[in-house]
C-alpha cells in the first residue's frame, strides 16, 4: 500500500474552495474598498485616539484636567464603581465633550488572574447571556448617572471570549451588535482604516512609555495613514503599575495638535463615526 503525498499546491488547491464562499463574504461587506483608499479630513495624515480604562480616580483629579487645556478630546470606559467615586468630575467630561464608554459592570476577566477567580468573575465560567446582563447593567447605570447611553466598549483585560475549550464562545457579535465600537488592549499595530474591524479595534499600550516610545507608534502610522488607539489607565507623573505619565500625555497633546505634523487627534466615537461614513460612499 502507498501513501499518496501532496505539495503544498495540491493541498491550498485542495482547500481554496472551501476557504472561497467565506472570502467572497468578507469582501461583499465593504465593495467600494478596493477602489481608493479612506483619505483623513482636513488633509490629515493619519487619527489618534486618546483611551483610558476603569475611570480611575486620578483620570479626574489630574489627567482630564490637562486635556482640557489642550482642547483634546480621550475616551473614556469607566467603572461604575470608581465612576460613582467622582461623579460630578464625569459629568463635566461629557458636557466638555469627551466620549464615555462602556468597560462592563464587574470587569470580568480570564481567571488566569486570580483577582478574576476571587470575584467569581472568571470568563471561563461565564455564558454569553451573562456578559449581556454584564453589558446592559453598566449601560444603564451610566444613562442613569450621567445621562447619556455608551456607544464605545473596550473589552475587559483585551479578552473577547466566555467559556472553555469546545465551547468557548466570542463576545464580539454582542459588541458589534450594541456598540459602534469595541476595544482590545495590548494590541501590535494600529488600525487600518479601510480594513479594520470597528468591534475589534486595536488598541497600544500607553501606560509606562515616553513620549519618545510613542513617537516610534506615530510616525509609521502616519506614513501609512494608520488610526493609532492608546490605552492608560492611571494618569499621573509618578510610577506605577498601569500609569500612563502626565508628561507624556502632555507631549502627545502639543505635538498631535501642530497643524504641522498632520494628525487629527480625537475621541473614538468621532474617529469611528467619519470612517463608517467614509465606507459607505
Amino acid at each position: 500500500m502507498t501513501t499518496k503525498s501532496y505539495s503544498r499546491r495540491d493541498f491550498l488547491k485542495k482547500n481554496s474552495l472551501a476557504g472561497f464562499g467565506a472570502m467572497f463574504a468578507s469582501t461583499a461587506v465593504f465593495p467600494s474598498m478596493a477602489s481608493e483608499d479612506i483619505k483623513w479630513p482636513k488633509g490629515k495624515k493619519m487619527a489618534l485616539s486618546l483611551t483610558f480604562d476603569d475611570s480611575r480616580l486620578s483620570q479626574i483629579d489630574k489627567g482630564i484636567p490637562l486635556l482640557d487645556q489642550y482642547d483634546v478630546k480621550a475616551t473614556f470606559y469607566v467603572s461604575p464603581n470608581s465612576m460613582l467615586k467622582r461623579v460630578e468630575g464625569w459629568k463635566k467630561a461629557v458636557k466638555n465633550g469627551h466620549d464615555i464608554g462602556n468597560h462592563t459592570l464587574n470587569h470580568p476577566c480570564t481567571g488566569n488572574y486570580s483577582y478574576s477567580k476571587t470575584r467569581n468573575n472568571a470568563l471561563e465560567n461565564m455564558t454569553i447571556e451573562m456578559m449581556k446582563k454584564e453589558i446592559d447593567s453598566a449601560n444603564t447605570l451610566i444613562k442613569e448617572t450621567l445621562g447619556i447611553v455608551p456607544v464605545s466598549f473596550a473589552y475587559p483585560c483585551g479578552n473577547t471570549f466566555v467559556g472553555r475549550g469546545i465551547d468557548t464562545k466570542s463576545y464580539v457579535p454582542l459588541i458589534a451588535a450594541q456598540f459602534e465600537t469595541g476595544r482590545l488592549w495590548l494590541s501590535e499595530a494600529p488600525n487600518d482604516p479601510l480594513y479594520c474591524d470597528l468591534a475589534q479595534l486595536t488598541g497600544m499600550k500607553l501606560d509606562g512609555k515616553s513620549f519618545d516610545e510613542i513617537l516610534k507608534n506615530i510616525k509609521p502610522a502616519r506614513d501609512n495613514g494608520r488610526w493609532l488607539v492608546l490605552v492608560g489607565h492611571e494618569m499621573n507623573d509618578t510610577e506605577g503599575n498601569l500609569t500612563s505619565f502626565l508628561s507624556t500625555i502632555e507631549a502627545i497633546c502639543r505635538y498631535a495638535t501642530d497643524p504641522a505634523n498632520g494628525i487629527w487627534i480625537d475621541h473614538i466615537h468621532n474617529i469611528a463615526s467619519f470612517i463608517k461614513e467614509q465606507r459607505i460612499k
